[in-house]
């Protein structure tokens, strides 16, 4: 195969497509904007399903590495109404097929199983064009270009390449959620860490939610969920964030005060992070030479695919590409026949992470019996 490989970002999606054409001898160049692999935390847990994410990996040849990451226990679950009781409480008996690990941790066996100089650092891309017979141009801020005649987009939400392809923005989805951590939570926060349990902790209600999970180390990762317009969100000034906390605190005012601690008793400032996603069944034309994955291709609001579809989509265009080294086009259309329907059908899967907050069925009741269902269907 002749065609370079240009991927935009070095996220999970971008860099399984790296590893699985590496395992198949093509190389590729990933261009990614922060400057080292520690520039920032890269999240909390993920659950690796077994019909997705981890036949990425099984694709990636990197199950090995995949396992010593697993947190045991992690995927206990349970469903708390607001006062506390607890009315759901799932073990992890090892039989699950959604393991947990942590996608840093991720991230960097992926980073490590692919050439030193695959991945450029520092390089953020200002805009991209199309130059004619399927080659593009990619321009990165403070100069510099490059011309490829294969561009992947898997650099997110806010890809610089999407553009290329679909007029297509993401919108905010009407809620967001503010992230907490509590540390060294069996010592420190011994409430919370008991309402946690070993695993996740979900208390649905309509517009009002807080979900948490045990990380490694004893830390408990929070997100708590507010459907409310942006400029509610506005009007909180989260450089404050003893004020921010105590006014979101203010909207659980009557949950059970172990829920509340995880957002009162948080070790560090609250994070406001707003939700967008693209429209149900994104899809485009085929244009020669372009494709993306992940979230810049079918964002959508948290529901427990992103990451799994982001690396099962780079690991199918990687083996696209392999069997069809001499016909780039041939392996970019059965990699968007396949990938167009799969992301649809995840947007729009009504399971346990499924339901919105501002839904009238976002409570304990309607969400254990959407898990039941969905584990009866598996």
């Amino acid at each position: 195969m002749t065609t370079d490989v240009t991927i935009i970002g070095a996220g999970l999606g971008g860099l399984t497509l790296a590893r699985v054409l590496h395992v198949h001898g093509i190389p590729a160049t990933v261009y990614e904007a922060e400057p080292s692999p520690a520039a920032r935390s890269q999240g909390g847990m993920l659950d690796i399903h077994d019909y997705n994410g981890q036949l990425a990996l099984k694709a990636a040849d990197l199950m090995d590495e995949f396992r010593g990451l697993i947190l045991e226990g992690r995927q206990a679950m349970r469903v708390l109404d607001p006062d506390g009781t607890v009315l759901f409480d799932k073990a992890d008996d090892g039989t699950g097929g959604r393991p947990e690990v942590q996608r840093g941790e991720l991230r960097q066996v992926l980073l490590d199983s692919l050439p030193a100089d695959t991945v450029r650092w520092g390089r953020k891309v200002s805009s991209t064009r199309a130059l004619g017979g399927g080659r593009h141009e990619v321009t990165f801020a403070g100069g510099g270009t490059v011309v490829t005649s294969l561009l992947v987009g898997a650099d997110g939400a806010w890809s610089r390449v999407r553009p290329l392809l679909s007029t297509a923005t993401p919108e905010y989805v009407g809620k967001s959620v503010v992230e907490t951590y509590l540390f060294d939570a069996g010592t420190r926060h011994p409430a919370a860490a008991k309402v946690v349990g070993g695993g996740s902790m979900i208390a649905p209600t309509p517009g009002r939610e807080i979900f948490a999970h045990r990380e490694r180390d004893d830390t408990l990762h929070a997100y708590v969920g507010l459907s409310e317009p942006r400029d509610w969100f506005a009007a909180i000034d989260f450089t404050d964030a003893a004020m921010a906390t105590a006014r979101i605190a203010q909207e659980f005012d009557g949950w059970a005060p172990e829920l509340t601690a995880l957002i009162t008793d948080g070790d560090i400032a609250p994070v406001l992070r707003p939700l967008y996603a693209l429209p149900t069944g994104h899809r485009w034309d085929r244009v020669p030479g372009v494709t993306l994955v992940g979230d810049a291709a079918h964002l959508a609001a948290p529901n427990g695919e992103g990451a799994n579809l982001a690396m099962l989509d780079g690991a199918e265009l990687g083996k696209a590409v392999a069997a069809h080294p001499d016909d780039i086009e041939a392996a970019l259309t059965e990699y968007e026949q396949a990938m167009f329907p799969r992301s649809a059908e995840a947007a729009t899967f009504e399971g346990a992470e499924a339901h919105g907050t501002d839904s009238d069925d976002n409570t304990a009741h309607d969400l254990i019996t959407a898990f039941t269902r969905h584990e009866q269907a598996r």
